[in-house]
This record gives C-alpha cells, sequence and structure tokens, in this order.
C-alpha cells in the first residue's frame, strides 16, 4: 500500500526517456564505442587462443616464479593446466579477454581522470559522490542501460564490466598523485620544471606505487562480474557457471567455479606482487 498516495515522482521513467533519447540520438557514437569494445576484446581473444597451450603455462610459470617464488609458479601453472583439463581453455581464454580488455579500457580512462581529480578540487568534489554511487549500485543494473544501448552480447557485458571496476583506479590515483610530498613538487618547481614535468618526472613515480594498488583491485573487480556480465552473453567461464545453475548441474558449476578462482588468484598474486615491488624499489 502506497503510504504517500498523493506523491507521485516517477524517477526510472525519466531515466528510461533518457536511455531512450541516448539511442535515438546518439546511436552513432554507441556504434564506434560498441565496435572499439568488441575490437578489444577479439583482438585479445584471437592472440591468446593462436599462443600454443605449453606457452602461456611456461609463462604463467615464469611470471609466478619470478615475481614470488618458484613453487608458486609451480602451483600457477598446475592451476592453468587443470582448468585446460576441465575442458575450459577457450572459456577460459574468453574470459581472460574479456578481463584484460575491460582493465585496459579502465586505465585508458580511469587514470587520466584521477590525475585531473588531483589537480582539481572542484572536480573531485564532482566525482566523488558519482563514484561512490558506481561503486555501490548493484552489479546487475549496470546491465539494464547497456542492453538498451549495445543489445546483447560481449557489448554490454565489457562496458557493465568497466563501469562496475573503474572506480579505484580512479579514486587511488587521486589520492596517490595528492599524496606525493609537497616538497618534492616545490623542488622541481623552483628548478623552472613545467607543470607536465612534474606530473611526469615526480609525482607519476612517486604515485606508482599506489596506482599499481589500484590497478590490482581493478581488475579483481573486473573478475567479479564475470558472471554476471553472462547474463547478458558475455562469453567465457561465466557462461558455464550461468548455464550449470539454469540446469543444477553441480559438476559443470563445481569445475567452472572453481576454474574462476584459480584465475582469480593467479590475477590477484601476480599483480599484487608487481605493486609490491614497485613499492619496495621506491
Amino acid at each position: 500500500m502506497n503510504t504517500f498516495p498523493d506523491i507521485d515522482f516517477d524517477l526510472g521513467q525519466y531515466i528510461d526517456d533518457f536511455v531512450n533519447w541516448l539511442t535515438d540520438n546518439l546511436g552513432v557514437v554507441f556504434d564506434v564505442l560498441s565496435d572499439a569494445i568488441i575490437w578489444s576484446f577479439q583482438l585479445s581473444s584471437s592472440f591468446l587462443l593462436w599462443l600454443p597451450w605449453w606457452v602461456i603455462i611456461a609463462v604463467v610459470f615464469l611470471l609466478g616464479w619470478r615475481l614470488i617464488r618458484l613453487w608458486t609458479g609451480l602451483i600457477f601453472a598446475i592451476f592453468i593446466f587443470m582448468i585446460g583439463a576441465f575442458g575450459y581453455w577457450e572459456l577460459m581464454m574468453d574470459t581472460v579477454s574479456i578481463i584484460l580488455a575491460s582493465v585496459i579500457i579502465s586505465l585508458i580512462v580511469g587514470i587520466p581522470i584521477g590525475i585531473f581529480m588531483a589537480y582539481k578540487d572542484r572536480f573531485e568534489r564532482f566525482m566523488k559522490p558519482i563514484l561512490d554511487a558506481m561503486q555501490t549500485m548493484p552489479t546487475f543494473v549496470y546491465l539494464i542501460p547497456a542492453m538498451m544501448l549495445f543489445g546483447l552480447g560481449v557489448v554490454p557485458g565489457m562496458f557493465a564490466t568497466i563501469i562496475y571496476a573503474i572506480p579505484p583506479v580512479i579514486r587511488l590515483t587521486n589520492l596517490a598523485i595528492r599524496n606525493v610530498s609537497k616538497e618534492m613538487v616545490e623542488a622541481a618547481d623552483s628548478f623552472g620544471s613545467s607543470t607536465s614535468q612534474i606530473l611526469l618526472k615526480v609525482q607519476l613515480p612517486q604515485a606508482l606505487p599506489t596506482i599499481m594498488t589500484g590497478i590490482n583491485q581493478t581488475t579483481m573487480m573486473a573478475l567479479a562480474m564475470v558472471v554476471v556480465a553472462s547474463m547478458v552473453g558475455a562469453q567465457g567461464l561465466g557462461l558455464e557457471v550461468l548455464s550449470a545453475l539454469q540446469q543444477i548441474d553441480i559438476a559443470t558449476g563445481f569445475e567452472a567455479g572453481i576454474s574462476i578462482v584459480f584465475l582469480a588468484i593467479i590475477l590477484d598474486r601476480l599483480s599484487q606482487s608487481v605493486a609490491e615491488k614497485y613499492k619496495y624499489s621506491d
């Protein structure tokens, strides 16, 4: 029962009208975005599928060994081998391609926004509530406008993934730039450095460890969207989990689910180790 019978503020209808206006008037823009997203996915997917399976396992082993330790590299190699043994090699490559393309696009867009926020206090105050809403909004909500703007398939799934995963790298880039020692910035300025030189030669190198932490969080949030994105047709292991859920197939659901866990462990540990190496080298 409506406790406010005389008040009817249909905000959702306004949002629906706005999205319809976007599709009617900016269709060309969204077509270009769709082409760019699908191109990035197909490029990474075709490259990963072109590589022999043993090369990928060897690369994962070497990364785990050199960045962490020998036993970690062996465990990572076993994880990748097991995913292939489950019969999910191509699905794993699709999942990695979605994550890789989504993270790269998030970094290309997010890092400049974070830098601009660090330089402009008003822009930071404007962006903070937007980032709060992006991080607290239920993930399924992103799929609705994504489907209306891009239809079904990998594009809306990647679009929703980018929107969900981009806030950490924006926040931590902004925080990292602001936390750079003011004395270092003032010293560079006193020697006649321009704003761009201060940014590139002083602030970004000092801020890099924190930015790498933001990249790690963005990567993990992109991986967390794998199953959700499959609901609108995104390919990969998430689609296998969704299919198993619909058919109540426990065996398939476990194998696909544990494969996502293996990927999460590998991506998390590798990206964390890179961030820590930058931190200690600093």
